[in-house]
């Protein structure tokens, strides 16, 4: 049975030409709309023309559904509010320091620069300049400065913008940003209003506005180098490419929809977008297996730290967190409640928790403890399990090895078991040049948290560890930092899903149309305004 011919295409092309066995209908016109809309696909420019002489109608189809101007960044088409107005704002951070960033983003950036250097002149393009600031109303001096001029688009945000690195003392400072705000169309920023002008002239794409944010806030290696790489656009280039695989396969589909009766089509063409769908849906569902890694990184690892009464655990934490977390007493049984602190382990993020001492037959308050500390060993991303070096014979010793180690290295009936680090505390206490306390033991770290030594090995046992966990941010792929990105993929791979199920052609078009969907929506295209207001709330306002 011949398939229902959509005009939606066929009505746009020419009149038909005989070249041999080759294409019958010679090009694709210079459309006299201003739009040509291809079902559901975004409009494009008419100002194209395609010989079909030389390239299947399929590809024909890829070329007419990308952008004409690949070389061009698009703005996001978000409206920004108040976008008419200039901006100002400190945008180096608040209290004393040597210098400090005073900037400005509009169409009045230049009179604002104008009015504090009065008389003087613009100073060149992007060359700083020494110039005395004034008062424009009162003409007080403010400070001898630096100033910078970036006219747009070629600035930050897209837009006019002026810097002005004055001396950082708060009266400077104060004085500076009250004469910005008397000059007529100026006023004060938002917080993320900045970059979020950057977003809306495309200067920045949302993944990379949420790797500036994610840079701004690391407090680690692991999420320095992350946010670099999320900054410099991989995540969004690996989701274009995905999106242009996407494009490729609609192109097929729709081509064939419109014209799966006639001889344009190359043989074979729906089993090749049916290919390249599962190749995508292979590299999604990698991904999303890899989405917590991500997520810890931005986040921190939940590091527990456990084992029975005494081992020295309170000890450890205070180690590892370089403070007194915790407190250390010979009395076993101190730590009676969960005691959280975030700490950078050998470059990663990590919430650090000290349990109470597993043990029975306690109190009702240290019992309470133990279950809490049982309750958190479920939540660990990684166990570091503490035992007394010189006391591995004793019953609580051997309840913790038989209830805790054992079970994380045995591992679930799936497969995945929990990350754990046996470590052995106190071995200052065991003989100078003895054997091992515990040949039968599984691997196993030596550790005196009175002298330090065996710390080093520790920190690097951890390192390996949590790059497994948080994932290496200076090798591989991208990773998927946000539940945002985690949700969209999904979405896509859901989508994905039904078109590999459907019969329905046109069903198939349309589910391919809702995963690029999804895939825009993680770079900036369809977001919403609720979605870009918590995006942009994490800045800072000079940011």
């Amino acid at each position: 049975m011949p398939l229902p011919q959509s005009p939606h295409l066929s009505q746009f092309l020419l009149s038909e030409t005989s070249i041999g066995s080759g294409l019958r209908r010679s090009n694709l016109p210079i459309l006299q709309p201003q739009t040509l809309h291809l079902g559901h696909l975004p409009t494009v420019e008419p100002s194209i023309h395609l010989p079909l002489c030389h390239k299947s109608l399929p590809d024909a189809l890829i070329l007419l559904l990308s952008s004409p101007r690949p070389c061009t960044r698009q703005g996001s088409g978000v409206s920004v509010p108040g976008s008419g107005a200039t901006i100002f704002a400190l945008s180096s951070g608040h209290g004393r320091c040597g210098i400090a960033v005073i900037r400005t983003s509009g169409p009045a950036s230049g009179h604002a620069l104008r009015s504090l250097t009065a008389p003087r002149d613009l100073p060149p393009a992007r060359s700083a300049c020494l110039r005395l600031l004034s008062h424009p109303r009162s003409g007080e001096p403010l400070d001898r400065a630096l100033v910078l001029w970036f006219p747009g688009p070629q600035s930050f945000t897209g837009e006019d913008c002026a810097e002005f690195h004055v001396h950082g003392g708060p009266a400077v400072v104060s004085g500076v940003l009250q004469a910005l705000g008397s000059v007529p169309g100026l006023r004060p920023a938002e917080a993320g209003e900045f970059t979020r002008r950057a977003f809306a002239h495309g200067k920045l794409s949302l993944t990379e506005v949420e790797g500036l944010a994610d840079l701004i806030h690391a407090e680690t290696e692991a999420q320095r180098r992350q946010a670099l790489r999320q900054l410099d656009g991989e995540l969004g280039h690996l989701c274009h490419g995905w999106a242009r695989t996407l494009t490729k396969a609609l192109a097929h589909v729709e081509a064939y929809i419109d014209f799966g009766e006639d001889d344009n089509l190359e043989e074979g063409v729906l089993e090749q977008a049916n290919s390249e769908v599962r190749e995508l849906q292979l590299a999604l569902g990698a991904h999303l297996r890899d989405a917590r890694r991500g997520q810890r990184l931005r986040s921190g690892a939940h590091v527990v730290v456990a084992g029975p009464p005494n081992a020295g655990k309170s000890s450890l934490v205070n180690l590892l967190s370089r403070k007194p977390v915790s407190i250390v007493s010979p009395e076993p049984g101190t730590t009676r409640d969960v005691l959280e602190t975030p700490v950078d382990l050998a470059g990663f993020p990590a919430l650090l928790s000290d349990t109470a001492g597993l043990r029975e037959g306690a109190g009702p308050v240290e019992q309470e403890g133990v279950r809490r500390a049982r309750e958190r060993l479920e939540q660990a991303d990684l166990i570091l399990a503490v035992l007394d070096a010189s006391d591995l014979a004793s019953p609580s010793s051997c309840n913790f090895l038989d209830t805790v180690v054992a079970p994380a290295g045995a591992g679930s009936p799936n497969g995945n078991s929990q990350r754990l680090l046996l470590v052995l505390n106190k071995s200052d206490l065991l003989p100078p040049g003895g054997p091992d306390p515990s040949p039968n033991l599984r691997p196993h770290l030596l550790l005196s948290c009175l002298t330090g030594e065996g710390l080093d090995g520790l920190l690097e046992a951890l390192r390996k560890e949590l790059a497994e966990v948080c994932g290496d941010p200076s090798t591989g792929p991208p990773l998927l930092t946000r539940a945002r990105h985690q949700h969209h993929l999904q979405g896509c791979l859901d989508a994905l899903g039904h078109y590999t199920q459907t019969k329905d052609l046109a069903l198939a078009a349309e589910a391919l149309r809702l995963a690029r969907g999804h895939l825009a929506r993680i770079t900036g295209g369809g977001g919403t305004e609720e979605i870009l207001d918590i995006i942009f709330r994490d800045f800072c306002v000079g940011k």
